[in-house]
Order: structure tokens, then sequence, then C-alpha cells
């Protein structure tokens, strides 16, 4: 608790507190004469001490302060993002009409699931190619075998038969160039020349996140992406760190994250990555977090908090509660001696959700009023 004596409120504040302390004290009553009531405390030049018979002994509440070696939280904005490695956009291999679509928007996909089906003339020509390297290929070896015959009998030329061996072999490096190609397009190698049918299969497992095609539409551009597919059981939370907190931040270090839509809910991470450039604008660096998503209860695109845990020192923490201002500087109440307190000022680090950590003005074991102190105020 913080008061500050010298604001007018806090003075009116104060001046009602003591009047309240005063008939409690001096028990207030209409129609009798007062009574000298007992001190609620007394002051010894820096030390106030209370009285055994003073009821402040039973609002006041003392504990000793203790020594925590507890992590700090930075807290940072962030945004949910799919990871990069775990997304694919599908491109067309071919050009061709859309003649079949098996998917939608927000469906999941396995590996190897299809998904499209498209009219392609280049597919028919592809095949068609096949075919003929094919062809070439068995006339080039029929003429190899006709070309070691003759030799045999002693009727061939040696450059015949060294052309019919090069022959043969540029002809089977072209039936394997036709092959790979086809293969390459995800067809069949053994259907017949004028198929035209390409499939498009998922290339992944995931959620089908865009989808700029519909059934009739015309593929032509082989940069644009059908559909993205995004396999969300793993996905990053991408904070926004400003330059005076990098020297905190590592990879490996662990870090929380929470949603707006999942209120009290926790999400735990680890940095993976730190941003090699500064944002000119913001002066923030991108700090990626890996974070297991199997429930997929986290979505790319949503706006998150994220929270590093930084290492810090052993250090004293006390309650908020002991906590008081005087004048400019924060302060709490010590007891020195049974029920005799001095204040004194502490110097204090952060504010975490179990207390402040204080850097000066405390040890461990320290006894220090954490309820009441107040009440000890001039």
């Amino acid at each position: 608790m913080f008061t500050n004596t010298h604001h007018p409120r806090a003075r009116v504040a104060a001046t009602a507190l003591a009047i309240a302390l005063a008939c409690l004290l001096g028990g207030c009553s209409h129609g009798e004469p007062a009574q000298e009531a007992a001190p609620a405390f007394v002051r010894h030049d820096q030390r106030i001490e209370v009285p055994a018979v003073s009821p402040l002994r039973q609002r006041l509440k003392v504990a000793p302060v203790e020594l925590h070696q507890a992590p700090h939280e930075l807290d940072f904005p962030a945004t949910v993002e799919a990871d990069p490695a775990h997304m694919a956009n599908v491109l067309p291999a071919l050009g061709g009409r859309v003649v079949e679509l098996h998917v939608e928007l927000g469906q999941q996909v396995q590996r190897g699931q299809l998904l499209a089906v498209i009219d392609s003339g280049d597919l028919a020509q592809a095949y068609a190619d096949v075919d003929k390297a094919r062809d070439a290929l068995n006339l080039a070896r029929k003429t190899l075998d006709r070309a070691h015959g003759v030799q045999q009998a002693g009727g061939a030329a040696v450059k015949d038969l060294e052309a019919a061996q090069s022959g043969y072999v540029q002809a089977e490096a072209e039936y394997r160039r036709a092959q790979t190609r086809l293969a390459a397009l995800g067809s069949d190698a053994g259907a017949k020349a004028g198929s035209r049918p390409m499939q498009v299969r998922a290339p992944m497992a995931g959620t089908i996140t865009a989808l700029t095609i519909a059934p009739g539409t015309f593929v032509n551009d082989a940069n644009a992406s059908m559909m993205t597919i995004a396999n969300i059981d793993k996905l990053w939370v991408t904070a926004a760190v400003p330059e005076d907190a990098l020297g905190q931040v590592a990879q490996g270090q662990a870090a929380t994250a929470s949603v707006p839509a999942w209120p009290g809910r926790a999400f735990h991470g680890t940095v993976t990555s730190v941003g090699a450039v500064l944002d000119p604008a913001s002066r923030r660096e991108p700090v990626r977090i890996a974070m297991t998503n199997a429930d997929h209860a986290l979505k790319p695109g949503m706006y998150a908090r994220a929270s590093l845990a930084v290492a810090q020192p052993a250090q004293v923490f006390v309650p908020e509660s002991a906590l008081l201002m005087n004048n400019d500087s924060t302060t709490v109440f010590v007891e020195v001696a049974p029920w005799t307190f001095e204040r004194r000022t502490v110097e204090l680090s952060y504010d975490e959700s179990a207390g402040a950590r204080v850097l000066k003005g405390l040890k461990a074991g320290d006894r220090v009023v954490v309820a009441g102190g107040v009440l000890l105020n001039d």
C-alpha cells in the first residue's frame, strides 16, 4: 500500500484516520466525560514503540522477509504465426482448367490426399513425349542389334557400329528425361498418350489456410499459388522486443504466451531465434518462440502477449502491502526490537506477482510490518 501525506487528499485521509484512531483508543461516547486514553504508539527519536495495551498490536502484522532466486518476467506484444518450415504453397505444375476441387478452406488434409484435378493440354504433350522417346529407344536398340550382327558377319565397318551405339545411348537418355518429367508432374508414366487430367495432391499434412481456385477457373501462372497448406501442430509466437531489452533475450530461453481468446490459459514454448535486423520504425526486433499447438487453440494471425523468463540473482522479496511512500522515497517499517519499529528506505528492482524485489535496505531475516503499516505513519 502506498500513501503520500503531502497530497491534500492524503492529509485529509490521514486526519480522519487519526480522529478515528483517537476515538477508538479513547472510547468515544456520548454523555460521558472523556477519559485519558493510552497512546497507540510512542516515538523514541527514529523508533516507534507499540505499547502492550495498544490496540495496534491486533492490527499490525509482522513477518520476516526471505531471499528468493526467481526469474523476472519480461512482457512484450506478439502475434501468432505459422512456421514457414511447416507451410507449403501448392503451385500448378502445368497450366490448364480446374475440373474438380476436392477441398475447401479450413479443411484438414493428409499428405498425398487428392486436392484438385486439372485438364491440361501440356500434360497430354508430356505423355506424348514419353511415347515418342520410348519408340525412338526401341528403334535405336534394333539398329544396334543389327549393327552387331553385321559386324560379326564381317560386313560392317567399325564406325557404323559406333554410330548405332551412340544413337542408342541418346535415345535411352531422352526416354529417361521424358519419364522423369512426367513423374515430376505427379503422373503415371505408364498411361497412354493423350491423357489430360492432372491430379494435384497434398505435399504435406495440414490445414488449407488459403484457396484461390474454383472449378472452371484456369491456372496459367506457374508462380501463382492455388492454395496454401499449413501444419499448425507447431507454430511461432513472434514477440516484438525493444532494443533496450535485447540483451536479456537469448535462444533457448523459456517463454509463455497468452491470447485474448483463451483468458487464463498459458502456452509454453522456447525462444528459437532472435532477429538479426532491428525494425527502424519501431526500434524492435522479432523474437520467435516455438509453441506446441496440438489442440489448434492458437491460430495464425492472433494477437498475443509473450513473457520471457530472465534469470536473476537471489534477492530479498517483500510484499507490496509492506511498502509505504514517505515524501519521494519508498519505505518499510522494520522491527528492531519486540514491537519496536524503525522506518527504513528501500530501493526496489522489479514488481513481481509474489511481491517486490529489494535491491537495498533489507536483508534476509529482517522482520517488517506487512499489514497495517499505514497506522504507524505520523
